[in-house]
């Protein structure tokens, strides 16, 4: 079986006290639960540990549902390493692992992952028609002898915390929103790739990030960036969408950096998106296009110097 493979690779050397989750995003109720459970594995002298899924279970279950990353998963998992938990298993979601039950799943885990103890969220479910709900879990440990606890949700300005609402705000395009859930600033990376030099001819050459397929976007329009080159926060503007002024077509991402002379090409780059400008709109001729770029670059200027400030109080 292709999960026993997986969850054979990690061997803890000690106990384990271990969640369960896709946690996409990792946002600020993600990180309350993996807190906790650092803090409460340390208190009984166990390992930390998280189990998640290289691709979203709905992807299995529902294909025909898409739903997009808010986060890949190499970032997902650097995100939860970087929690400073003990280890990470990332398992296959398969139509095999859809088929365990409950009980079937949770004993693999007790088993290869040494598991005393079970930390889940508010309305978690795992098994076959998600029949492992908190309470039949908990009723499965007394039987078997591990514990089950569950953690009360985060709430951020009377708004539950979860992947689905940060979902919701990006697609308000809602910058500021998604960053108070998420508890930092909505990234996106990928490669730079060659476009048709249509911002070099404007005076705005940019850099074009060719992103997965199935990475979730933020609503189409121009938005107030930071772009990560090596170790250098480098302010810029990215646009978001089908360029309509130049006859439409395929979705992109486009990041003109400010002060910046160096050639990115073929180089993968992250930009954290801060604040929204503007929707994308069509403009009648490029001089208009151009004066309004101009304008859009005055106005993140300023907004990145007071986030600057913020940053340095």
């Amino acid at each position: 079986m292709q999960i026993e493979n997986e969850l054979v690779q990690v061997k803890p050397e000690k106990e384990a006290l271990v969640t369960v989750g896709v946690f996409d995003g990792v946002h600020l109720g993600h990180q309350r639960l993996l807190n906790y459970l650092k803090d409460k594995a340390r208190e009984n002298g166990w390992l930390s540990g998280v189990v998640t899924f290289k691709s979203h279970p709905r992807s299995v279950l529902s294909p025909e549902n898409e739903l997009r990353w808010l986060t890949d998963l190499d970032t997902r998992v650097g995100l939860l390493r970087g929690l400073e938990v003990d280890f990470v298993v990332v398992l296959s979601f398969t139509t095999e692992l859809a088929q365990l039950s409950a009980s079937e799943f949770i004993r693999l885990l007790k088993r290869y992952l040494n598991m005393r103890g079970l930390i889940v969220g508010p309305d978690f479910a795992l098994g076959k028609n998600r029949e492992g709900t908190g309470e039949r879990l908990w009723l499965l440990g007394q039987e078997i002898g591990f514990s089950v606890e569950v953690i009360e949700a985060v709430v951020v300005d009377g708004e539950v915390v979860s992947s689905s609402a940060i979902r919701r705000a990006l697609a308000d395009g809602d910058m500021g929103r998604v960053e108070k859930l998420f508890g930092r600033p909505f990234s996106l990376n990928g490669e730079i790739v060659t476009g048709d030099r249509r911002g070099r001819e404007l005076g705005f050459p940019t850099a074009n990030l060719d992103i997965a397929p199935e990475q979730a976007l933020p609503k189409d329009g121009v938005y107030v960036t930071i772009a990560h080159v090596d170790r250098e926060l480098v302010p810029s503007v990215t646009n978001i969408g089908v360029r309509p002024t130049f006859g439409g077509g395929k979705r992109m991402v486009e990041t003109f950096l400010l002060d910046f002379h160096g050639d990115l090409l073929g180089r993968r780059l992250t930009i954290d998106l801060l604040d929204k400008l503007r929707d994308e709109r069509y403009f009648s001729n490029v001089e208009e296009l151009k004066l309004q770029m101009e304008d859009d670059v005055k106005r993140a200027r300023a907004i990145l110097a007071r986030r600057m400030k913020q940053w340095q109080v």
